[in-house]
């Protein structure tokens, strides 16, 4: 697998072998599986990253860093382009030109959909992209893979439900995308009228169940799903009440719910999970954020070579 130097844009970027090579690469600094840190190691050490983040991020930006620190990388950057020369008028492109000089891999979140490849376009460093607004966010859709991975053993013949907004949430785009290159998997789309799948993340084997969301127990009962993977239903796309698209998980949901069945949820939550069931080993949307820290690590390692 030829991963040096190479850019991580899209998951549809990767086939079905990348992927499985790089949830082994993962699981290399992941404690669940080795006896030693591999972390404490100077992997890369002498290496820069830098972390350019044009718009507000907790676990991304926090677990990228972490992840480079932690296989002895140095980091540059900004997560406020209002105290860069951004501010003053400089282009996007003048930008990724000055920081891919002092640094060895770039990682880029931006609001703007397409960003991550424009930068790819002009940088001569790898690019990751941690976010291109509603495009794409490769790194998430590869640590959730790698929970599914670990909580289940295995990609395919699962059965999936996408719970909240499938027309607008990436993390939903991007687990459909990844997840159909896997055989025997099953995805319903379970949300309100109005918030189906685009119709280019479907197939054979995906199904919209559009529903009142206060009937969301009762239909996961029926679908008897293997993953409920839940999103906060994103309020600056709804035109009108959005309190018609609310919808909470709770003991109630699972109860509901086969008892493999697990929850996840890429983080943030507003008010569709409740705490009270944080507790239960079928809420794993913690562990799930935990994963992206061994996902970035073995990513970083990959393309910059040092394996």
């Amino acid at each position: 697998m030829k991963f040096k130097g190479r850019d991580i844009i899209d998951i549809n970027d990767f086939s079905r072998e990348e992927l499985l090579y790089i949830l082994k690469i993962a699981k290399k600094f992941d404690p669940s599986f080795v006896k030693s840190d591999r972390s404490n190691y100077t992997i890369a050490q002498g290496k820069i990253a830098a972390l350019l983040f044009f718009e507000p991020s907790t676990r991304t930006q926090q677990s990228f860093s972490s992840a480079a620190q932690k296989i002895g990388m140095g980091l540059i950057g900004f997560n406020d382009p209002e105290l860069t020369s951004i501010h003053k008028g400089e282009s996007f492109a003048d930008t990724i030109r000055v920081m891919m000089a002092y640094a060895d891999v770039m990682i880029i979140r931006h609001p703007e959909p397409g960003s991550a490849r424009k930068a790819a376009d002009v940088a001569d460093i790898p690019v990751i992209n941690a976010g291109d607004g509603p495009n794409s966010h490769p790194t998430q859709t590869i640590l959730d893979l790698y929970t599914i991975s670990k909580v289940f053993n295995r990609l395919d013949n699962l059965k999936i439900a996408f719970v909240g907004d499938p027309l607008h949430y990436r993390t939903f785009h991007g687990q459909f995308s990844a997840l159909a290159k896997f055989s025997g998997n099953k995805f319903y789309g379970v949300s309100p009228k109005g918030l189906e799948m685009p119709k280019e993340f479907r197939n054979k084997d995906y199904q919209d169940v559009v529903i009142d969301m206060k009937n969301l127990d009762k239909t996961l009962a029926e679908l008897k799903p293997d993953i409920v993977s839940a999103g906060r239903i994103p309020k600056e796309y709804i035109k009108g009440d959005a309190k018609k698209y609310t919808y909470s998980i709770n003991k109630d949901t699972l109860a509901a719910l086969p008892k493999h069945c697990v929850i996840m949820h890429p983080l943030p939550r507003v008010d569709e999970i409740d705490p009270e069931i944080d507790s239960s080993p079928q809420a794993i949307y913690f562990a799930q954020a935990r994963n992206g820290l061994y996902v970035r690590e073995g990513l970083l390692t990959l393309v910059l070579g040092r394996l």
